[in-house]
C-alpha cells in the first residue's frame, strides 16, 4: 500500500483531474466552475465513494489527518482570498460611496439579522463543540452575509454590463459586504477560541485595526515595488505578503484567511505591468490550486446527513433566509437610492450569489469547530444554489428593465468592460 510521498501524489492526481474534469462540465452547462469541482470531492468522499467502495475510499485523505494534500488545499484557500482582495479598486469605491452605502447596508444588515436569528432558532445537533448559541448565531448570519463576486462578474461580463450601473454597484457593493464579513468572521474567530465577550474579543480586533491601518501604510511602497518587478519576482514577492499577513493574523489569534484578505490589499496597489503581472500568479491559483481547495472541501459534505428530517427542513428554511435576506436587502438599498424596479431587482439578484466565498466561510466554521458536519453541509448547499440561481434571475430582471443597453454607455457613464478588464476574472466561481 502506498504511503508518504507517493500516497500524496496519488491523491493529488485524483482530486485534480477529478476537481478540472468535473468543472469544465459545469462550465460547459453554463454553471459556475465551483459546482463541478465541490462534486469532484463530494463523489470521491463519503457520500458516494465511500458508500459504494469503502475498501477503495480508505486511500483518499480524510478532512482533518493531516494529509499533505490538506496543506496545499489551505495554501490555495490563502492565495485565493489575497488575489480577491487584490483586486479589489479602492477609488471606484469612494467615487460611489453614497450609493454604495445604501445598497451594502442594506444587503449586509438584513440576511445578517436573518441568519442570526435562525442560528437561535435552529436544532442543537448543528452547533459544533466549540460553539455555543451565541457564537453559532454569530457564525450564521456571517455565512448569510457574505456574497461572491466571481461569479457574478462572470455573469456581467457574459452579458456585456460590466460598465452597466448594475454591474458597477453589483461589483463594488459585493466588495464592501466581503470586506466587512471578514471583520465579523474574525470576531466570530475570536468568540470561539476564546470565548466570551466583549473582552476576550476586544484584543483580536484591535490587531485587526492595526493590521488594516499598517496594509494602508504600506500600499505606496507596495506599488513602488510591485510596479516595477519583473513578472516571477512580482508574482513571489505578491504570495509572500499575502501569506505573511496570514501568518501575522494567526499569531495575533485571528483566521488566517482573514490575514490574507487584509495583505491583499497591499498586494492589490500594484499598477501598471505589475498588476498584470499578477495575473499570472492568479492564473496559476484559478487553475490549480482553486480546484484542489473546492475538491478537498467536497470530501467533508455528507449528503447521507439531508437525510435526517430536522437538518433536511433546517436546509430548506436557511437557504430560503439566504435568498430572501440578499434579494430583499440588495432590491431595498437600490430603490432608496433612485434606481429603477427591475434593476434594483438585478442588484438584489447578483449579490444573493455566495460561491467561493461561502465554501471559505463554511470551511472556516467547521476547522472552528463551529459547525458540525451536518451544519458545513447545509452551509456549502447554500453556497452552491445561490450561485446557480444568480445568473438566470440577474439576466430575467434585466430583460424586464426598459432601456437596458448591454454596451456599457447608459447613465452617462461611457464605460465598457475593457475599462476594467480586471473584473473579468478567469473562472466564474
Amino acid at each position: 500500500m502506498l504511503t508518504g510521498v507517493p500516497l500524496f501524489l496519488l491523491q493529488l492526481v485524483v482530486i485534480l483531474a477529478s476537481a478540472v474534469l468535473l468543472g469544465r462540465l459545469a462550465s460547459r452547462f453554463g454553471q459556475p466552475a465551483i459546482v463541478g469541482e465541490l462534486a469532484a470531492g463530494v463523489l470521491l468522499g463519503p457520500s458516494v465513494l465511500g458508500h459504494l467502495a469503502p475498501d477503495w475510499a480508505q486511500w483518499l485523505p480524510r478532512p482533518g489527518s493531516g494529509a499533505l494534500i490538506d496543506a496545499v488545499a489551505q495554501l490555495g484557500l490563502l492565495l485565493l482570498v489575497g488575489l480577491t482582495a487584490a483586486e479589489l479598486d479602492l477609488g471606484r469605491l469612494r467615487a460611489q460611496a453614497g450609493t454604495l452605502a445604501r445598497v451594502s447596508a442594506c444587503a449586509l444588515l438584513l440576511p445578517l439579522a436573518l441568519g442570526a436569528a435562525a442560528g437561535f432558532a435552529a436544532p442543537a445537533v448543528l452547533l459544533g463543540p466549540a460553539a455555543d448559541r451565541a457564537t453559532f448565531a454569530a457564525y450564521l448570519g456571517v455565512a448569510l452575509s457574505v456574497t461572491a463576486i466571481p461569479v457574478i462578474s462572470r455573469t456581467l461580463g457574459d452579458l456585456n454590463l460590466l460598465g452597466h450601473r448594475v454591474g458597477q454597484i453589483t461589483l463594488a457593493s459585493g466588495a464592501v459586504q466581503d470586506a466587512v464579513a471578514w471583520i465579523l468572521l474574525a470576531v466570530v474567530g475570536a468568540m470561539a477560541t476564546r470565548g466570551g465577550w466583549p473582552g476576550t474579543v476586544g484584543l483580536p480586533v484591535l490587531w485587526l485595526a492595526v493590521m488594516a491601518l499598517a496594509a494602508l501604510a504600506l500600499r505606496p511602497l507596495a506599488r513602488r515595488v510591485l510596479s516595477e518587478a519583473d513578472q516571477a519576482p512580482a508574482m513571489t514577492t505578491a504570495a509572500v505578503v499575502i501569506l505573511t499577513g496570514a501568518l501575522a493574523a494567526h499569531l495575533a489569534g485571528l483566521e488566517p484567511v482573514v490575514g490574507a484578505f487584509v495583505a491583499g490589499l497591499v498586494a492589490g496597489a500594484a499598477k501598471g505591468a505589475g498588476a498584470r503581472h499578477l495575473t499570472g500568479l492568479r492564473t496559476a491559483v484559478v487553475a490549480v490550486l482553486a480546484p484542489v481547495f473546492l475538491a478537498f472541501a467536497g470530501l467533508h459534505l455528507d449528503l447521507a446527513a439531508l437525510a435526517d428530517p430536522v437538518v433536511a427542513l433546517t436546509a430548506a428554511g436557511l437557504l430560503a433566509l439566504a435568498v430572501a435576506g440578499k434579494l430583499a436587502g440588495g432590491y431595498l438599498g437600490a430603490r432608496i437610492s433612485g434606481i429603477p424596479r427591475w434593476e434594483s431587482f438585478a442588484i438584489g439578484a447578483g449579490l444573493n450569489s455566495r460561491g467561493l466565498i461561502e465554501i471559505v466561510v463554511a470551511t472556516v466554521g467547521l476547522r472552528l469547530g463551529i459547525l458540525t458536519p451536518a451544519a458545513y453541509s447545509i452551509v456549502v448547499l447554500i453556497a452552491v444554489a445561490t450561485s446557480l440561481m444568480a445568473p438566470p434571475l440577474l439576466r430575467a430582471a434585466l430583460e424586464r428593465a426598459p432601456g437596458t443597453e448591454r454596451n456599457g454607455e447608459r447613465h452617462g457613464r461611457g464605460e465598457s468592460e475593457r475599462d476594467h478588464p480586471d473584473l473579468h476574472r478567469p473562472g466564474h466561481r
